[in-house]
């Protein structure tokens, strides 16, 4: 019985020093660890990839998509896209959001809708006639068949903060008059923020639409 009950503690108090020297190590030095690390080595991906504007204002993060939209009108149940900047992907998410009004998803992630599922063609009917309204200017006309899958379709997640390079440049006549600049300065613009495939070949060009439209922002003021 005395043995018994030795035994029993000894395992108790080996268990109990095991889970304090384990807490320790997993929950307390590790994570210091790899956070000292990643604040030395990655500080600003380990910071969010936060987008700071000209003023040094922290503006969003490199890697969640924003919308830029005008105020919404009385009467209004969805924002009028704000034709001066760039617009990024559709979001069509999983609802609405009433605390951060920068994004009209709550959670991330996809309509997972099939593709002949009857409510996302006519949301790509609509967004593709959107598109081509939208873009197209008095001297410039965009055609249906110009417009790129990702300006009429969310992404996986549904917070893709980048466009293709085609998406850009279809919009590059509406930003220039809009924004009364010329064609080959908003060009330039793109060109100067497209980045190209990740180690030369993995991934697809791309264009941060939130660092593009900072840029934007800095070209008119300059202008002005």
């Amino acid at each position: 019985m005395n043995n018994s009950a030795a035994n029993t503690g000894r395992v108790l108090w080996a268990s109990l020093r095991a889970l304090l020297v384990l807490t320790v190590v997993c929950g307390v030095l590790y994570p210091l660890a790899v956070t000292g690390i990643a604040q030395v080595a990655f500080p600003g991906k380990a910071n969010g990839s936060e987008v700071t504007d000209a003023s040094g204002r922290v503006v969003g993060s490199a890697l969640i998509g924003q919308t830029y939209n005008l105020p919404l009108k009385e009467g209004e149940e969805t924002p009028t896209p704000d034709l001066r900047w760039f617009q990024p992907r559709p979001s069509n998410g999983l609802g609405t959001n009433s605390v951060n009004t920068r994004y009209s998803i709550i959670l991330s992630g996809a309509t997972n809708r099939s593709g002949d599922n009857e409510d996302l063609i006519t949301w790509v009917k609509d967004a593709k006639a959107a598109v081509v309204k939208d873009n197209s200017t008095a001297d410039h006309k965009v055609k249906p068949a110009d417009v790129p899958a990702d300006a009429v379709t969310s992404s996986g997640s549904g917070l893709d903060p980048h466009i293709s390079p085609e998406y850009a440049e279809l919009q590059v006549h509406r930003i220039a008059e809009k924004n009364h600049l010329t064609v080959a300065q908003v060009d330039k613009l793109v060109a100067d923020h497209t980045d190209g495939r990740i180690l030369g070949f993995v991934g697809e060009p791309r264009v941060n639409v939130l660092q593009l439209n900072i840029a934007l922002k800095q070209l008119v003021a300059t202008r002005g």
